[in-house]
């Protein structure tokens, strides 16, 4: 360990500024009732899950399915369009707006983080900014999505991409950071055997 002098002060952090959208008690109810009731849904009662968010504010399509490991620090922050797939231990960091479209797919593990904080503060501020994934993307298995982030319709994000700034509609993406690498082709159903 060296002795520099440490760019921040985490003693000067302040986060008053920084609304969460609902009280305090109505938060750390949200968070025991996602620490007991989710775990112990079983899978087939992603109605049950749905609604539960619904009841603390997210805004959930038809068709929506959600395994019961994900989780979503704030839920009244969140919009996830018609059948549209989150899966298991799935991380909605919602510090801001997720918007999710219709027809996604956020695979397991994948990480949305809407918060960071700012390097050149010495105070350490939190930064929030919106995510949104637009209809018909999937974020694939493990990856990152960053604060501020667009992915574009039909759009697909490969395995363990870690994803910082927007991409573009109809392009398979991949890599940390991840980059456009290749057209999305659109098969036409009649001609599959």
């Amino acid at each position: 360990m060296t002795n520099d002098e440490p760019f921040v002060d985490l003693r000067k952090y302040d986060q008053s500024w920084f609304d969460r959208g609902r009280p305090s008690w109505y938060i750390l109810l949200w968070w025991f009732v996602q620490a007991i009731a989710f775990p112990l849904t079983p899978q087939p009662l992603n109605i049950l899950r749905c609604a539960l968010l619904r009841l603390f504010g997210a805004r959930i399509g038809k068709g929506v399915l959600i395994r019961p490991t994900a989780r979503f620090t704030y839920p009244w922050k969140v919009t996830i369009g018609n059948y549209s797939w989150i899966g298991d231990n799935v991380v909605l960091y919602s510090l801001d707006q997720i918007r999710i479209g219709e027809h996604c797919v956020i695979s397991q593990k994948s990480y949305l983080c809407t918060g960071s904080h700012d390097i050149q503060d010495p105070a350490f501020g939190l930064k929030t900014a919106i995510i949104t994934i637009d209809n018909g993307a999937w974020v694939a298995a493990d990856c990152f999505v960053g604060p501020g982030v667009q992915i574009g319709a039909n759009a697909v994000i490969g395995a363990r991409s870690s994803v910082f700034t927007n991409m573009p509609s109809g392009q398979v993406c991949w890599g940390s950071p991840c980059r456009p690498k290749t057209v999305r082709i659109k098969l036409d159903p009649s001609t599959n055997p």
